[in-house]
């Protein structure tokens, strides 16, 4: 009978593993929004966002609300790594029948404890943040803000349930006139003990609590600080079990917050309470739980909790006393009393040196005569009860752990876990079990357990430290990144600017002084779908150089390509020596495609700031992208190119239309969507093209028609209209460029410069230690070295806190995840402003086409090209949402651009030769 006994109360490992299964399904569905009501471990959010990191500093108090009294502790944290708190607490008896009575009556019975334990350390009058220790079941929705859900432990004080605590506490101290006292933190226990633990300098990022948490009951005052701590008497102060863990805010569904950490509470005493854990709830459990006040609820913690293994223990001593098993010489009679067996005696019981002795003790106080058998059995039933115990725990902090390390895509979990309760310090071996079994089951896990000291008191200082830190953060992080967050109003004058400077721009007289060129094209028209024949292609606008032949056909465009390489030194040289190594890159491609027989027609996208005199005449105004060969700014591109021909030779050229690669987007998404009449380029560079009425083009002769202008608006601001929304670290950026106070609105939006911009801010924020711990940063001073790929990457919906961590990992940056959350904001303030400036431009081209054609409503299509716009995860969508919001009246429509400076020039080409719309004459 014993051994059938022992036998039910193990818990193999496979069972084990389906344990930790069940736990991490129940844990997701307390996660879920779609599921969490009806979840029995039900996940709370606590508000709390970080754990300590060592610099917290200052004075705190703490309220603490226990069972039988009221705790209030003024803690001194001296910046020193949390090493040597300074503590000073004084305990209140509470009056039965404050627990019964008004809600009001409770919270000025705190009130009035709070300020007697102020005037007896004669406290100063500067403001004093205040942690608030309410161990009752609440409904949380900001650290001090919390509703209480029901009562327990014994009070029913009226008024209070569905209302917020915090507030009720505030008002009883403001009535106290201790104004000068804020709550700003509310917590539990469990999340306390995480927070105690992370005060070593490695952070804590789980937290267990099994069995009863020993805090100080006498009443009296006690000073604990530096060396001088001292043990005052104490006395259980819960003897349930409960979990919680650092988790990534976007899989805490049921709060707004998406980004950063929060801990959750799991409140995982109720696992099970659906049914989940029938198949080891063993006679003796069902005993247990029958005869509680609560039947059917919080199985886990039957299983698991202090309050309950003596009892357990009990209905197997009287099972088997029963079955004259046990005790067969006397009346067992005793063993049907509860609570009779307490899990205190349990614990001392299994010890390996007195065990047997205190079983003797025990059952011989109770009036029972065992043998030494009845000793050995009794003994071992204690264990197989406490060792079932800490397997199951061991089940639960497995489940954590791997969810951990799953959500953090981590292949292995490096985590250290602040335990407390009576069960765990009371005996090595339900330790040595918790910390085995729980490495079986996540083997792919590391779990350093770490004992909390005093997790209800020091741990809400540490909470309370921990979210003032924070929010003095915040309003320097949102201090330092106020410039770059443009209101409504901003976009509105930035759209104005912009149409005040096109006017300028397309005005005969006014066109030389204006910062947004708008320079004719002299393409007359789009795309109709009748284009035929072979047509060659010259993209020329970076580091690489291309060439293609595009032949079109009724069945559509087939492109052929090769991709040439322009050297910095070529690049940074001659003219004669850039043009001449077009031209060898363009002589191979016709060997390799067998064209050297044909003269075809050729497109030459050029996509550097030109004054177009014709379609087959451009002057450069200036280099940009890092060119800078001489010779050639004033002179014609394509006569360049003429010239380069002859000199190698090389006589099957016809050159018949330059164009802007901006242009080319625009025809390339024209050929698909007859509506597209707008190009814009978002990529290393940025601008935009439209059709405009010929008529409002002063620098062109002509009144009939459209003519496509290409704006040149990178240059946007460079006459000062802009210097107001220019940054500090705009200036920086600016003036490391080759073209310093050139292509201003460039600078604020493209992708050459946004990750520039984002290193700046890091910069500052290092020397106002907001990151990294103030530690300096070498590699960030290089220039370049945070690529604006890096904000596509970091700034990917669901991406994990971890893996912003790797990629600042490997620019040799430190990032805890508090540094990480910081990063992303500061990558998505940047690239947000680049998208609503990108708006604001596009909304003043979109009302001025809208306004030129007389139309209530405008519907046109945008064909748009660029890594920053295609690649980046939410540049697209909020120039969308904005450009809506700037031009209401005009119904946009964004096209892709597949290769529009390749495809694009052919085309343009292609519209010219086929005769159908006459082709401008200067």
């Amino acid at each position: 009978q014993v051994q059938r006994a022992l036998l039910a109360l193990t818990v193999p490992l496979e069972t084990l593993q389906a344990m930790k299964g069940r736990m991490l399904q129940a844990m997701r569905k307390g996660l879920s929004r779609q599921t969490h009501a009806q979840a029995n471990v039900r996940m709370l959010p606590t508000y709390v966002c970080s754990t300590p990191d060592g610099t917290e500093k200052g004075d705190l108090l703490v309220v603490e609300l226990c069972q039988s009294h009221v705790r209030t502790l003024w803690v001194t944290l001296l910046g020193d790594g949390n090493q040597n708190p300074q503590v000073t607490y004084k305990i209140f008896d509470m009056p039965r029948d404050i627990t019964q009575g008004k809600g009001e009556a409770l919270f000025d019975f705190i009130a009035r404890c709070l300020r007697q334990f102020l005037a007896g350390i004669s406290s100063p009058q500067h403001r004093l943040p205040l942690g608030f220790v309410f161990p009752f079941s609440c409904r949380q929705t900001r650290l001090d803000k919390a509703e209480l859900i029901s009562w327990s432990k014994g009070f029913s004080c009226s008024d209070v349930e569905g209302k917020d605590v915090v507030q009720l506490l505030q008002s009883a101290i403001n009535k106290q006139e201790l104004y000068h006292v804020d709550v700003v933190a509310l917590m539990n226990d469990t999340v306390g003990t995480m927070m105690t633990c992370s005060m070593g300098g490695e952070p804590c990022e789980v937290a267990l609590v099994v069995g009863e948490q020993r805090a100080p009951c006498v009443p009296g005052w006690w000073v604990l600080g530096g060396l001088r701590q001292c043990s005052p008497p104490s006395l259980p102060a819960d003897t349930g079990t409960n979990s919680c863990f650092m988790a990534e805010a976007q899989q805490v569904e049921i709060v707004e917050e998406t980004s950063g950490q929060m801990c959750v509470n799991t409140e995982w005493g109720c696992f099970g309470d659906d049914g989940t854990l029938s198949d080891i709830l063993t006679p003796y459990d069902q005993c247990v739980d029958q005869e509680s006040s609560n039947p059917g609820e919080k199985r886990f913690e039957k299983l698991v909790g202090s309050l309950y293994l003596g009892e357990v223990v009990r209905h197997v001593l009287t099972a088997l006393a029963a079955e004259k098993a046990l005790f067969t010489g006397s009346s067992a009679a005793v063993l049907r009393t509860k609570d009779v067996l307490k899990t205190q005696q349990v614990l001392e019981i299994i010890d390996n040196e007195e065990g047997m002795t205190k079983a003797r003790r025990t059952l011989e106080a109770l009036g029972l005569q065992p043998s030494e058998r009845d000793c050995c059995r009794v003994q071992q039933i204690c264990r197989a009860v406490v060792s079932r115990a800490a397997a199951l725990c061991a089940s639960g902090l497995a489940a954590i752990l791997s969810h951990i390390c799953q959500s953090r895509e981590l292949e292995r979990l490096v985590v250290n876990v602040g335990v407390d309760g009576g069960l765990y310090r009371g005996h090595t071996r339900f330790r040595e079990i918790l910390q085995s079994v729980t490495q079986l089951l996540a083997p792919e896990c590391m779990a350093t357990l770490l004992p909390s000291v005093d997790g209800t008191g020091r741990g809400a200082a540490m909470v309370t430290a921990v979210a003032l830190r924070l929010a003095a953060q915040r309003r320097e992080v949102d201090q330092l990144l106020a410039p770059l967050r443009l209101s409504r109003t901003d976009l509105e004058r930035v759209q104005a600017l912009m149409r005040q400077e096109m006017e300028l721009g397309l005005g005969q007289e006014t066109n030389a002084n204006a910062s947004v060129r708008m320079l004719p094209t002299y393409v007359r028209g789009t795309p109709d779908g009748t284009e035929r024949g072979d047509f060659l292609a010259l993209d020329l606008g970076g580091t690489n150089f291309r060439v293609l032949v595009v032949r079109m056909a009724e069945d559509g465009i087939r492109v052929a390509s090769e991709i040439y390489v322009i050297p910095t030194t070529v690049m940074q040289g001659t003219g004669e020596a850039l043009f001449d190594h077009i031209i060898e890159c363009i002589v191979d491609f016709q060997l390799k495609q067998n064209l050297m027989e044909q003269v075809l027609p050729l497109g030459f996208t050029f996509s550097f700031p030109c004054q177009q005199l014709g379609l087959d005449k451009a002057v450069l105004l200036s280099w940009t992208k890092g060119f800078s060969a001489s010779g050639c700014v004033g002179q014609d591109v394509v006569q360049l190119l003429r010239e380069a021909a002859q000199r190698k030779q090389h006589l099957g050229l016809k050159v018949v239309a330059v164009v802007n690669d901006t242009v080319g987007t625009m025809m390339s998404c024209g050929y698909d969507d007859p509506k597209c009449e707008i190009g814009l380029i978002v990529g290393t560079g940025t601008n935009a093209c439209y059709m405009e009425e010929m008529r409002n083009v002063g620098t062109v002769e002509g009144e009939q028609g459209r003519m496509c202008i290409n704006m040149e608006w990178g240059a946007f601001g460079d006459n000062g209209c802009l210097d107001d929304l220019f940054t500090d670290f705009d200036q920086l950026v600016d003036e490391k460029t080759i073209n310093v106070g050139k292509q201003r609105f460039e600078k604020l939006i493209s992708g050459m410069y946004l990750g520039e911009i984002v290193r700046h801010i890091l910069l500052a924020m290092v020397e106002k230690q907001l990151l990294f711990r103030g530690k300096p940063c070498s590699k960030l001073q290089t220039k370049d070295i945070f690529q604006t790929k890096f904000l596509s990457t970091i700034e990917i919906n669901g991406l994990a806190l971890r893996q912003v961590q790797d990629i600042l990992q490997d620019l040799e940056l430190q990032a805890s995840f508090e540094d990480s959350v910081i990063v992303r904001e500061v990558c998505q303030t940047v690239s947000l402003r680049a998208a609503q400036l990108c708006a604001a431009g596009l909304a003043a081209v979109v009302e001025k086409m809208r306004e030129n054609r007389g139309l209530a409503r405008l519907a046109v299509t945008v064909g748009v090209d660029g890594t920053l716009y295609k690649m980046h995860p939410r540049f697209s969508q909020h120039l969308q949402q904005i450009l809506q919001d700037l031009a209401p009246n005009c119904t946009v429509t964004f096209l892709c651009s597949e290769d529009g400076s390749g495809k694009g020039a052919a085309l343009v080409a292609a519209v010219a030769c086929r005769g159908a719309e006459p082709r401008g004459q200067p």
